[in-house]
C-alpha cells in the first residue's frame, strides 16, 4: 500500500493519483490527520453518525457558498445539475440505473416516505413485517403507520435472538409469513436491515430479499448501514425498495442518504416527505414555480424537498472519488474495514476473557462493525451475590437485572467522560455486548485500547453503591 503525508494530499482539492486504484495515504492513524477529530478523542463509535475528511468539509462549504453568493440561479438552476453528477456516481457504485436513485436526509426518511405512500387495502388485512432488531426509528415508524390507518394495516414482529444463523432468521421470515396467511391476513411488505443497527451484525438481506420475491411480499431494505461498509449490487439485489446512509460509512457530511425505487415500484411512490412542488395531484393542477425539467416524476420529486441545506447531496460525488484517489477504492476499504473488526474483534475479546457475537458461519461479522461480550454478569434477583450465577462461580462482577439500565447508562458516560471515547453499549439476550466500529482511521492499537478500557469500567460495577452514587444528578 502507497503512501504520502497526508497534508500533502490534504494541500489541494484536486488530488490526483497515476496509479488507479493505489491508495496515497497508509490506513490508520496516519490518516487521522485527514479529519477532524480532537486529538484526544477516540471515535470507535464511527456508526452511528460518520464522520468526514477535511478535503470533503472543504467542497461543503464551496457549495454551500456557491449558494449564498446567487441564491436564486444556483439552487434553481445549478444545483439540479450538480445533484445529477452526484445521483450517477452513487448509481455506479450501487450498480444501478441513474433514474432510480434519488437522495433524501437520512435512512429513516426513506422508510417513511415508503411506508407512508403505501396504499393499504380496505378490508384490513394487510400487514407489515419486521424483525425485532429494527431500528427503533423504523420500528416506530411501523407503529405510526398502523396506529394512523385506523386499522387498516397490522404489524407482525419476528424474534430474532443473535447469534443465529442465517438460514434460521430466512427460516423464521417465511414462518412469519405463513403464519400471516394462516390467520387470514395479507403480509404486503416485509422491513429488513443491510446491517442491523444493536447489535451491529450483518443481516442476511440478499436472502431474505429473495425470499420476499419467491412470497410475493414486498421488501424494503433499510441500508442504514450499508453503503460504504458491505458490497451492494442493487441490480442483483433487486430489492422493492432500498435506503442507505451516505453520511455514515461513506465519509458524505451529514445528513445524506441514497434512496433507490426500481421504475416498477416508482408509482407507489405518492409523494415526498414533506411534500413539495414536485407531487402530482389526480385532482388539482397547481403551479411549480422551479424550472421546466424533463425528468420522470420520481426523480423530479426528490430533486426539490423544501428549502433545505441540501450541499451533503452534492458532496456524494467528491466522497466517492475521495474514497478511490485517497484510499484505494472500495475494495480496499472494504477488506480493511471487516478485517480490522474481525480480527479486533477477536483480540478485545481476548482481553476481556469473552467472545464474538458470531454464527457457525462466521457470516455476522461480515461488515465493519464487532459485537463484544463484556465480562458482566446479570443477575435475575434483586441483590448481586459477586460471582454466584445460577449455583456457578464466576469471577465476573455480577449486577442485579434491576439495575442494568443504570449500570449500561454509567459505563457510557464513564466511557465519554473519564476515557474521551464513545462506545456503543446492548444488552441482548441477557448479556451485555459492546460495539465496535473499523475505520480506515484505526487499526488494532485502538481495539486493543478499547479492550483494556472496557475491562477497566466492568471492573468498576464491582462497586454497585459507587456506580449509583456517580449517576445521582447534581
Amino acid at each position: 500500500m502507497g503512501s504520502s503525508k497526508p497534508d500533502e494530499v490534504l494541500a489541494s482539492e484536486e488530488v490526483t493519483n497515476t496509479t488507479p486504484n493505489a491508495p496515497v495515504a497508509t490506513y490508520g492513524k496516519s490518516l487521522l490527520s485527514h479529519f477532524l477529530f480532537d486529538p484526544s478523542y477516540r471515535n470507535l463509535n464511527h456508526g452511528s453518525f460518520g464522520s468526514i475528511p477535511r478535503v470533503i468539509q472543504r467542497k461543503l462549504r464551496e457549495y454551500q457558498d456557491m449558494a449564498e453568493a446567487r441564491p436564486d440561479p444556483f439552487i434553481r438552476y445549478e444545483f439540479p445539475k450538480l445533484l445529477d453528477e452526484s445521483r450517477e456516481a452513487v448509481a455506479r457504485l450501487l450498480r444501478a440505473p441513474v433514474d432510480t436513485v434519488v437522495f433524501v436526509s437520512n435512512a429513516t426518511t426513506g422508510v417513511n416516505v415508503v411506508l407512508r405512500s403505501m396504499m393499504w387495502d380496505d378490508d384490513q388485512k394487510d400487514e407489515i413485517l419486521y424483525f425485532s432488531t429494527i431500528y427503533g426509528g423504523c420500528g416506530k415508524s411501523v407503529d405510526y403507520v398502523v396506529d394512523s390507518r385506523y386499522g387498516k394495516v397490522g404489524s407482525r414482529c419476528i424474534p430474532l435472538e443473535y447469534p443465529i444463523e442465517d438460514r434460521e432468521v430466512v427460516a423464521r421470515f417465511r414462518a412469519g409469513v405463513a403464519a400471516s396467511r394462516a390467520e387470514g391476513r395479507r403480509p404486503k411488505m416485509c422491513v429488513f436491515d443491510v446491517v442491523t443497527s444493536m447489535p451491529g451484525v450483518r443481516f442476511p438481506f440478499e436472502a431474505v430479499a429473495a425470499a420476499c420475491r419467491e412470497l410475493g411480499v414486498l421488501s424494503l431494505v433499510d441500508g442504514a448501514q450499508g453503503i460504504g461498509m458491505v458490497d451492494l449490487d442493487l441490480a442483483k439485489l433487486d430489492p422493492d425498495f432500498f435506503v442507505s446512509n451516505c453520511h455514515k460509512w461513506l465519509h458524505v457530511p451529514r445528513g445524506c442518504a441514497v434512496f433507490y425505487v426500481p421504475l416498477r415500484n416508482q408509482d407507489l411512490i405518492q409523494s415526498t416527505l414533506p411534500t413539495s412542488h414536485g407531487y402530482e395531484s389526480k385532482l388539482e393542477k397547481r403551479y411549480n414555480p422551479l424550472p421546466p425539467s424533463a425528468k420522470s416524476r420520481f426523480v423530479n420529486a426528490f430533486e426539490f424537498v423544501g428549502t433545505l441545506d441540501n450541499a451533503p447531496y452534492l458532496s456524494v460525488k467528491d466522497s466517492i472519488r475521495w474514497r478511490e484517489e485517497v484510499l484505494g477504492g472500495e475494495a480496499k476499504i472494504l477488506e480493511y474495514q471487516q478485517n480490522l473488526a474481525k480480527e479486533g474483534g477477536k483480540r478485545v475479546a481476548e482481553i476481556l476473557g469473552t467472545e464474538v457475537m458470531d454464527n457457525s458461519e462466521g457470516t455476522l461479522t461480515n461488515c465493519a462493525m464487532v459485537n463484544i461480550a463484556l465480562p458482566l454478569t446479570i443477575q435475575g434477583n434483586d441483590e448481586a451475590t459477586n460471582g454466584e450465577t445460577e449455583g456457578k462461580k464466576s469471577s465476573q462482577p455480577t449486577v442485579p437485572a434491576k439495575d442494568v439500565f443504570m449500570v449500561t447508562q454509567w459505563l457510557i458516560q464513564t466511557l465519554k467522560d473519564e476515557y474521551n471515547t464513545f462506545i456503543a453499549l446492548v444488552v441482548h439476550q441477557n448479556r451485555w455486548w459492546a460495539r465496535l466500529s473499523a475505520q480506515v482511521y484505526l487499526s488494532m492499537e485502538d481495539f486493543e485500547w478499547a479492550g483494556e478500557k472496557l475491562k477497566e469500567v466492568c471492573e468498576r460495577t464491582r462497586s454497585l453503591e459507587s456506580v449509583k452514587v456517580a449517576e445521582k444528578p447534581e
